[in-house]
């Protein structure tokens, strides 16, 4: 079609949509107005109350009778509950036995798939691929739409420099702008184009606000920080996924400033609401209403449901207070009935953007579920991002391994197919999974191939080293899979030693003495000390907990399948002792390059550099960056210049490169980071081949909170770093006039 053409009828087609969408808004508001006028205060408060059903368990039960709630009009939401039986007769009591037959809402935690589970989230974020990770997301989406869902309590946007806190593997690591960017993908991968699309589901942004940051690394634990620090690394991807159109957000547990989140007014209106001018509906985390008892915020539970109303919660997950408690609240004046209105208006709103009210049963199609679930297409796409997402952190040449090589393969979770999974696996099974050692079996032969467990992934048991020692010993190579347990990450899974469990690097030890050469695969949910294993191990393969495909795709890695291209999103430390530790620290006035022995910021006893940076990640080919051309050395205010490098496979495999730009602003009003991500690019080159890389650096990328708490960007001189990671880049200069 001729361009001209193109773009004259999409001028004229843009504004008729635009004018669509708005009649469709207009329409639904008025529907939603009508139905608010003829409802009872108690049916408005049933709408505010969000109910786990006993399909699944995912924190403590505070009500059991949840149908009889549905059938009174008390409860208008429902989690926990899927399958497309099981979700259209809860639905049809809401339906068809309550007075005005609004119909409920259901949600799940679709953490990193529903069925078909993809890699956890922050071993997906070490793609850097956010078409992958949107992709991921829109299987997740039609899995659990497909299976009677409509809304997930994701994506996890927190960030976190904290590899103590379990929760770390729920979000994408320790960078603000690269978490923005995939928050965006992720809740386009949910929610698409249209929500009223029975095959998206809701997305809800969690959790707000600043949970990854609890103080000694522990869960549920205070946060506290400058809102300086706060609004420059810890808002921008709750910011990021509010204006990719995510249309409910999760209160965190945690308080921040001395205010619990689920009570914080000036994090839901101020921010929020007034700032960014969200329009969706505000639902609690499990039970935290209640919990503001403990916290010592409130009295006792109806203070605290009338402080978390008041503070513009919605919506009372399990808790049960806005049940027992508000009709007395607004009676007693204590909330207005108007507060009430505003919040269910909310919760309607984006019921009938869902399509809810046209179809209430859109979500319940068995055809649909069964053509849909465990598609070969969905299982090739988690096999495609676990892929993406391992990151080889050591390789002297072990890896890959040829094809027909005797390989032994050590370790409980070599033959472990739950652990796979990881943690928040959903609806997933793993009865019909392949494990590592299956699928190394099944790629290089069985004779090929010999197993011993050696030892468990914790305890002290050493009974099985004999036998691990003797097969090592009769292989070209040894595979050792080792790492934590599942449920060793994720939610109420902190730690205060990060390293491997058990006796397993110490068998690890045992067998690289025998001089085998021995590649580690580590399955795990947060960066760990690796410290003894980096001496020990031949090859080093981070393969978090890869998902339904993650044998297969760990074995594609091994054996030069598929060249592994995924970079760390956090930082691995080299003792617990430096922890947090991030690439973004500020230089201080001592800072370590200074010639003094002594007097500047260092440790005693061991570097100050991480043992694998942020951005990290080989490969089994070598890439060659050019030096940095710039466009200008000089740019003005409201102007833009050019940063470019050329890449260059030099190795023998194709391969692919995340090619990392890197700021740094050198004096402010106040102190800035020695770096920080701006920007970044994928690029697969075939060996021999050379791209350009172009960025294009503009003002919006130079700006921060200046002293007086105004965002902009100041003038003066900048750093700008091009490399393969945080800590290996070239490096130029420019002046912002």
């Amino acid at each position: 079609m001729n361009k001209l053409i193109f773009c004259a009828m999409l001028a004229v087609a843009l504004p008729l949509y635009s004018e669509a969408r708005n009649a469709e808004y207009a329409g639904l508001a008025a529907k939603v107005d009508s139905l608010l006028e003829v409802m009872t205060l108690e049916e408005k408060i049933g709408q505010m109350v969000l109910l786990t059903s006993d399909w699944d368990v995912t924190g403590p039960t505070m009500r059991d009778n949840y149908v009889e709630d549905i059938r009174a009009g008390r409860c208008g939401n429902i989690f926990n509950a899927h399958t497309t039986a099981y979700v259209r007769e809860l639905q049809r009591v809401a339906v068809e036995e309550t007075r005005l037959g609004i119909p409920i809402m259901f949600g799940y935690d679709v953490i990193h798939g529903h069925r078909t589970i993809f890699p956890i989230s922050l071993g997906e974020s070490c793609s850097w691929d956010l078409e992958a990770i949107e992709k991921s997301a829109r299987v997740a989406a039609e899995e659990s739409a497909a299976s009677g869902l409509n809304w997930t309590f994701a994506p996890c946007v927190d960030i976190s420099v904290e590899p103590r806190w379990g929760r770390v593997s729920e979000g994408a690591g320790e960078d603000p702008y690269l978490g923005s960017r995939i928050a965006e993908a992720r809740v386009r991968g949910f929610q698409g184009d249209d929500l009223s699309d029975s095959l998206t589901i809701l997305a809800c942004v969690k959790h707000f606000t600043g949970y990854g940051a609890p103080m000694a690394g522990r869960d549920y634990n205070t946060v506290d920080m400058s809102e300086r620090w706060f609004r420059e690394f810890y808002l921008p991807p709750y910011k990021a996924a509010v204006d990719a159109g995510a249309m409910s957000v999760m209160t965190s547990f945690n308080e921040l400033d001395g205010v619990p989140a689920t009570a914080n007014r000036h994090l839901l209106q101020d921010i929020l609401r007034n700032e960014w001018g969200f329009k969706g509906f505000v639902v609690t985390d499990y039970t935290s209403i209640n919990e503001m008892v403990h916290h010592g915020y409130a009295v006792d539970d109806k203070d605290a449901a009338c402080k978390a109303v008041n503070a513009g919660v919605d919506m009372d997950l399990q808790g049960v207070l806005y049940l027992e408690y508000m009709k007395e609240l607004v009676e007693s004046g204590k909330v207005s009935e108007k507060t009430i209105d505003e919040a269910v208006r909310r919760i309607l709103m984006v019921k009938g953007k869902l399509g809810l009210f046209d179809d209430p049963y859109r979500y319940c199609d068995p055809e649909t579920e069964k053509r849909i679930v465990y598609s070969e297409a969905n299982l090739e796409a988690a096999r495609d991002v676990a892929r993406k997402s391992l990151v080889l952190l050591k390789n002297d040449g072990t890896l890959p391994i040829m094809k027909g090589e005797k390989v032994a393969v050590i370790g409980e979770l070599a033959d472990s197919e739950r652990d796979l999974l990881g943690s928040w696996k959903a609806a997933g099974d793993w009865d019909f999974m392949s494990s590592i050692l299956d699928e190394i079996r099944k790629y290089n032969g069985a004779e090929n191939v010999l197993y011993a467990e050696g030892c468990k992934k914790y305890g002290d048991d050493r009974s099985g080293f004999a036998e691990a020692l003797k097969i090592a010993k009769k292989a070209d190579k040894v595979v050792m899979v080792i790492g934590e347990d599942w449920n060793w990450s994720g939610e109420a899974a902190s730690r205060t030693s990060i390293g491997i469990p058990g006796v397993q690097s110490e068998l690890l030890a045992e067998i690289a003495a025998t001089g085998k050469p021995v590649a580690v695969v580590l399955l795990n949910g947060r960066p760990l000390d690796l410290s003894e294993e980096s001496e020990t191990a031949s090859a080093i393969l981070e393969a978090w907990y890869p998902g339904t495909m993650g044998g297969a795709a760990v074995t594609d890695v091994l054996f030069g399948e598929y060249n592994p291209s995924g970079k760390l999103t956090m930082t691995f430390p080299r003792t617990i002792g430096q922890v947090p530790i991030f690439y973004y620290n500020k230089n201080t006035g001592r800072p370590v390059y200074l010639p003094d022995e002594k007097y500047k910021s260092k440790y005693i006893d061991c570097s100050n550099d991480p043992l694998y940076p942020f951005g990290f990640g080989l490969s089994y080919t070598d890439f060659e960056y050019s030096d940095i051309s710039l466009s200008s050395d000089k740019m003005d205010d409201d102007g833009c210049i050019e940063a470019s490098v050329t890449v260059t496979n030099i190795g023998k495999m194709p391969g692919e490169e995340v090619v990392q730009l890197y700021i740094r602003d050198l004096v402010g009003s106040v102190t800035r980071p020695v770096k920080m991500l701006r920007g970044f690019e994928k690029v697969a080159l075939r060996p021999g081949e050379s791209r350009k890389i172009v960025f294009k650096v503009t003002p919006d990328m130079l700006a921060f909170y200046r002293q007086d708490m105004t965002y902009g960007t100041e003038p003066g001189d900048f750093h700008l770093f091009i490399g393969s990671s945080s800590a290996d880049v070239k490096q130029a200069s420019f002046t912002l006039l």
